[in-house]
């Protein structure tokens, strides 16, 4: 049996874990064929490292990593690469893959616009505009392409708008985002958590519009069908890619320090 790693990014709050591991739990019923674990690159527990050990001693000869991260950024680019390229000198004889992000795939945009109607909103209706609330980054071009995201998010609705705004320090606020809907005429606002899991920068963005009028708060994708299904589609993707080019060179380590995030 292949073995599947969901690689999640792990935090402090225990309520994100859990719904990480829900979501997990959903991915192996989905696919019976594989050995679906789920590991953490920082802050929870088992790490990266541990897991891919058990697999290798469990006798797996491919295990695939499969990021369940929203962007490409320095865990996707540095951190994993770096311990899987760890994990391949330790273990010579097992193939060992790093699967694409999850990224804004569509199913993901139909998942949050799922949890948008799990709110009792419906997909025609003009009075409703959508923060899509994300973390934000210091990198200004991985910003501009969360902002498109609410772009997309709106295709094919007839809302009065969606703005993206950030839970840290990069413009828009969540308020910011709800004056410019009330400017395109949205009466009522959805702030739908571009995030996987809750935990404390989905708690800051609630707290910073608690006590706007006509504002309610989506639920995060957590454990949606459509992760499963992606999940399990990046693992696919991976695997044909090396069946392709199985002598290809494993993906370059950035010489960062992981202590330097």
């Amino acid at each position: 049996m292949s073995a599947l790693i969901a690689v999640a990014h792990g935090s402090r709050d225990p309520r994100s874990s859990a719904t990480i591991h829900c979501a997990v739990d959903a991915l192996r019923r989905r696919r019976p064929d594989l050995d679906v674990r789920v590991a953490f690159l920082d802050l929870s527990e088992p790490g990266v490292d541990q897991v891919v050990d058990d697999l290798a001693g469990a006798g797996h000869e491919r295990i695939v990593a499969v990021p369940i991260l929203l962007g490409r950024a320095f865990h996707a680019k540095v951190d994993l690469p770096e311990l899987l390229h760890a994990a391949r000198t330790r273990h010579p004889h097992v193939s060992i893959e790093q699967a694409d992000v999850l990224g804004d795939d569509r199913l993901l945009l139909e998942a949050v616009r799922d949890r948008i109607a799990d709110t009792g909103v419906a997909v025609s209706d003009s009075t409703v505009g959508i923060a899509l609330a994300a973390v934000g980054s210091s990198v200004a071009p991985a910003n501009q392409r969360t902002r498109v995201i609410a772009q997309k998010l709106l295709a094919g609705t007839g809302w009065a708008g969606a703005v993206t705004c950030f839970a840290t320090s990069v413009s828009p606020s969540p308020t910011d985002a709800i004056a410019q809907l009330r400017a395109l005429g949205a009466g009522r606002i959805v702030v739908a958590p571009w995030f996987l899991a809750p935990g404390l920068l989905t708690d800051r963005i609630e707290a910073s519009v608690a006590g706007l009028p006509n504002v309610v708060h989506a639920k995060v994708i957590g454990a949606h069908p459509a992760l499963a299904d992606l999940v399990s589609r990046r693992y696919d993707s991976a695997v044909a890619r090396a069946v392709a080019t199985p002598d290809r060179l494993s993906e370059p380590v950035h010489q960062q320090s992981r202590r330097h995030r």
